[in-house]
């Protein structure tokens, strides 16, 4: 075991392997002094940090020598020599700083003297084997254990230096968390010795404290009952403020919970509770009452709050301007409506101030008092006396705006046909006005019950409540009784005058006997106290020293509230009594009102489709079937009925058939006042059917009367043309000119005179109808009864013919196929006929006349015309029976004055009577036709007179039965008489050719001498 025996492997190690020695850990530049210097000169402003500048470029470290073999086999298995690789790549690890240091020494630790580090090492083996000079010891190694342990110190010596004022501060704080522990220790001692104290205290038996424990539970009872008192007594006024505001969700949570703590079982048996509980119960009601209330206040436009919704669409109100659609109230409400969650009252703001917003406040707080189902019927209930209210004021405000219109109408009856056009524009602003604020005000009422089906509906759903249909019916009855009243509207004022019984009052009834009085309309009181003049100053002073009386005598009689009790039973009794006698008419009722009254009343159904609300049974597309049903079922026979009325007058009146005094406003000669006041129904009727659906039904009633009147003229012209006596079967006889002007031949010829064909000359047919007249005159004798003598009746053919022509040409300017025209008249039930009448055609737009038209299709404008031929034909048929009557004069006259004997035997120096009676006739007969025709009327009556006259007077010489000298002189007389007579009427007129022949032309005796009058008589017997 000498140091000098040489190993086994003759490397001088036990192991054989002399390549892997023990490294060792060397610094050869460094030293304690060395140290020291460097840590001296590298403390800078950091302290002590400074202690690792690096070392020596030749400085290495060296491996300690392993105590095992096992150990030593392990380094040698390594490879490599450690000390001369790692000394000759980089520096020594003493040039990082304290804990880079204490890393380094502790990696080298690990790797060489990690034997140390385990549990089984023992120090004073391994300072033995330091010590051990032999091959098994470490001598060897013992400087690089020294200088490993110096580095070891520097290294915490640098760490201690960094870290030494955070060593300093734990001291402190370790002291004082050694006395806390040490005080916490102290008191949980206290604490365990207090609870096994009171664990035998706990154990100990005291009856006393029972005793204590029950008075203290009822002096809590008693602390929490007063608190609650307290609480109560301060409700009357935290829920009349909160009602005076309007937070009416904070004012039922107020009360309930204030009801809710009375009604407990310990606060019944508090006698000093007894009005605050009977308070509170009142409240309960009267809120509801309240919210009710303001309910129906909002829902029937009673807030001034609500004026805004319904004044834009008031026609009056100009200063408002239409609203869009998307920006409507109702929409914006109903886009931003979340129903799924209970409402949450906003306090910031005034709620009245939006409508839906407060109805759906009011509905909410009745929902949470549990009285939505006393609400739905309560409004139900008051819904006919709230809209009865809504009409009349909507009537007052527009009396107040019109003031005068009733009164004129009441001073002076204005005629069913409205012929005073200032009148009637007044009459028509008035309707219009009442219209407009009607339906305007109708179409904010349905708004606001559309969103009180919409909250209610909300609620139903977010509280599964199964009586839905039952709560959410008030749309459906609101509208119901908006048909009703509409209906009611409608009905009253297309009402005529006599028909208003209805309403309670009695019309002035003009056929009514002026010496029998009138009875007294018993429904009518004629005086109540509640009547009188509440703003007197004698009656306030009265009033005030009987209350005064009463409150001294019996307090408590008499309230404050009930000068207001009484104002509004006064406002209920008016509304009730009205309710019996209908809404006041402002205008006239008329049935032409019909053209004024139905385009706002369409447009608010229009309007009111986007209104309805889903899911209440109302469907928006049927909301015009009512009106469909108010037309047939009441229009239209009231329509019927009128146009035989007006029409009946205008034909049956004892001015119908008299010139109208101001005809020469209307024609250039005299028409009748029938036809005038005909014509302007027609107008009328055009005008209001223009507003109308273009039913061809309503043009064919005006067709009817139409023909009516056509009827009634042709009879009326006969009955001017029938002679007095009767035929043999005692029926009429007509005049000659009449039958030959509708049955006879001579018809067309005349006719053609009018108008003469392409082919044929006037020439012509006035020698074929002078041929067939004096036929006429040859073969029967021509009565006086036959010829018009009557001057009125002349006058009046001659005005009927006017009339008729006049007519004829107004009317056919009425027709006019409407694009917009229905035919419902083949329609084979009721129910048919007014399918969808109202929406279907109102919406066509198309080019209509700005005139008065009547709206006709192809099948109806044929009637039409054909009516229209009728009045040109009656007119035709008069003017030619006045030129064949004419005529008959001209040849009754020269028959009578040749059927006789001119066998004088002495001279005559006046002509013969019925010559006289001629040129009387026919000066008469022409200034009727110049008084009464245009000239180019009278002109075709008279054409070609003088031929027919000298015709007469030549061929109608065979009825002269003898004639002498003296005779023939008359004849020239007479002839000479007729042509004076001709020169008087409108015309050039020459007798030429009979004064040839009678020898009157001043050419001797003429033509006609007794043989030739004989001869003449043979020919015409014999022929």
């Amino acid at each position: 075991m000498s140091r000098t025996r040489p190993p086994p492997n003759g490397s001088g190690y036990l192991n054989g392997n002399s390549s892997q020695h023990l490294q060792r850990f060397d610094f050869d530049t460094s030293s304690r002094d060395t140290s020291a210097d460097e840590r001296s000169r590298s403390r800078g402003p950091g302290g002590y940090g400074g202690f690792g500048e690096p070392a020596a470029p030749g400085g290495r470290i060296r491996a300690p020598g392993r105590l095992d073999r096992a150990q030593a086999n392990r380094r040698s298995r390594d490879g490599g020599a450690w000390d001369s690789s790692r000394s000759r790549s980089r520096p020594a690890p003493m040039s990082h700083r304290g804990g880079t240091q204490v890393e380094d020494i502790s990696r080298y630790i690990d790797q060489q003297w990690s034997f140390m580090s385990l549990q089984s090492c023992i120090p004073v083996k391994v300072a033995l084997q330091l010590n051990d000079p032999s091959s098994l010891g470490l001598m060897d190694q013992y400087d690089q254990f020294q200088e490993t342990h110096r580095q070891l110190q520097n290294a915490l010596k640098v760490i201690v230096n960094e870290h030494h004022q955070g060593f300093n501060s734990s001291i402190g704080t370790f002291h004082t968390i050694q006395a806390a522990i040490h005080s916490s220790q102290h008191r949980v001692r206290t604490l365990r010795s207090g609870l096994v104290a009171a664990k035998g205290s706990l154990a100990t038996t005291k009856p006393e404290l029972k005793a204590f424990a029950q008075g203290s539970q009822e002096y809590d009872g008693m602390l929490q009952t007063l608190s609650i008192i307290e609480t109560l007594q301060a409700v009357p006024e935290v829920l009349e403020a909160e009602i005076s505001e309007k937070r009416f969700l904070a004012a039922v949570d107020t009360l309930q919970d204030a009801l809710r703590q009375i009604r407990n079982p310990e606060m019944e048996e508090i006698g000093a509770l007894t009005d605050l509980r009977v308070y509170l119960s009142n409240q309960e009601h009267s809120l509801t009452d309240i919210l009710i209330e303001e309910l129906h206040s909002h829902l029937y436009l009673k807030s001034p709050y609500c004026e805004e919704r319904w004044k834009s669409q008031a026609r009056y109100d100009s200063t408002k301007t239409s609203v869009a659609p998307d920006q409507r109230p109702l929409h914006v409400f109903l886009e931003s409506f979340d129903g799924t969650k209970p409402m949450q009252e906003d306090t910031t703001r005034n709620p009245e101030a939006e409508t839906f917003y407060y109805i759906q406040l009011l509905i909410e707080s009745l929902n949470k008092m549990s009285r939505l189902d006393v609400a739905v019927d309560a409004i139900e209930q008051r819904l006919p006396v709230e809209l009865f209210s809504v009409v009349e004021r909507s009537h007052a405000e527009v009396e107040q705006r019109h003031p005068n219109t009733l009164r004129a109408g009441l001073r002076k009856r204005i005629d069913v046909l409205g012929t005073k056009d200032q009148a009637e524009s007044e009459k028509k602003a008035t309707l219009e006005d009442l219209l407009t604020t009607l339906y305007a005000k109708f179409e904010a009422i349905a708004e606001g019950h559309c969103v009180l089906h919409g909250v209610i509906a909300a609620i139903l759903r977010r509280e599964n409540l199964l009586d839905g249909p039952t709560l959410n019916r008030s749309f459906r009855e609101m509208w119901k009784l908006l048909q009703s009243e509409i209906r009611s509207l409608l009905h009253d004022h297309l009402a005529t005058s006599g028909d208003v019984s209805h309403r309670g009052g009695q019309a002035n009834d003009p056929g009514a006997s002026i010496f029998k009085p009138k009875p007294r309309d018993r429904n009518r009181r004629i005086f109540k106290l509640t009547d009188t003049d509440a703003k007197s100053t004698e009656l306030a002073t009265e009033r005030e020293d009987l209350e005064f009386i009463l409150r001294a005598s019996v307090p408590g009689l008499v309230n404050a509230n009930s000068r207001d009790n009484t104002k509004k039973q006064h406002h209920d009794e008016l509304v009730s009594d009205r309710s019996a006698t209908g809404h006041k008419l402002l205008v006239e009722p008329s049935i032409f009102n019909m053209a004024i009254l139905l385009p706002p009343s369409l447009d608010f159904l229009h309007r009111l489709q986007e209104v309805v609300p889903r899911g209440s049974t109302v469907v928006a597309s049927t909301l015009t079937s009512f009106l469909d049903d108010f037309l047939v079922n009441v229009f239209y026979p009231q329509l019927d009925e009128t146009l035989m009325d007006l029409c009946s007058r205008c034909l049956n009146d004892t001015d119908a058939f008299q010139p109208d005094p101001k005809w020469q406003e209307h024609s250039q000669r005299p028409i009748f006042r029938g036809v005038i006041r005909f014509y302007e129904i027609m107008e009328r009727v055009c005008t209001m059917l223009d507003a109308l659906p273009h039913d061809q039904s309503f043009s064919q009633l005006l067709i009817s009367q139409m023909r009516t009147y056509y009827d009634r003229c042709f009879t009326w012209s006969k009955s001017l043309l029938q002679r007095s006596q009767l035929n043999q079967e005692d029926q009429p006889r007509m005049r000659l000119a009449a039958e030959l002007a509708t049955s006879s031949a001579i018809q067309s010829v005349v006719a053609d005179l009018l108008s003469p064909p392409a082919d044929t000359t006037a020439s012509a047919l006035i020698a074929e109808e002078n041929s067939a007249l004096i036929s006429i005159a040859q073969t029967r004798v021509i009565e006086e009864a036959d010829l018009i003598h009557d001057r009125k009746a002349l006058a009046a053919l001659c005005t009927l013919h006017t009339s008729m022509k006049w007519l004829a040409a107004r009317t056919k300017a009425l027709a006019f196929i409407s694009p917009r025209a229905i035919d419902n008249t083949t329609a084979s039930s009721s129910t048919n006929h007014h399918t969808r009448r109202w929406t279907n055609n109102t919406s066509l737009s198309s080019t209509l006349p700005s005139t008065p038209y009547l709206p006709l299709n192809a099948a109806t404008n044929e009637e039409f015309e054909a009516v229209t031929f009728s009045f040109t034909e009656l007119s035709g048929l008069i003017l030619r029976t006045l030129h064949i009557d004419l005529r008959l004069h001209l040849l009754h006259g020269v028959s009578t004055s040749l059927r006789k004997s001119y066998v004088l035997t002495q001279p005559y120096t006046d002509p013969d009577p019925s010559i006289l009676a001629l040129t009387s006739s026919l000066a008469t007969f022409c200034g009727g036709l110049e008084m009464h025709l245009l000239p180019s009327q009278v002109e075709y009556i008279l054409i070609s007179l003088d031929s027919l006259a000298n015709t007469a007077l030549i061929e109608l010489v065979g009825l002269v039965q003898g004639m002498d000298t003296h005779g023939r002189e008359r004849m020239k007389l007479n002839v000479l008489v007729l042509q004076q007579g001709f020169k008087g009427l409108k015309g050039e007129f020459e007798l030429g050719k009979a004064g040839k022949f009678w020898g009157a032309d001043g050419g001797g005796e003429g033509v006609a001498s007794e043989e030739a009058i004989v001869g003449l008589k043979k020919l015409g017997a014999g022929s």
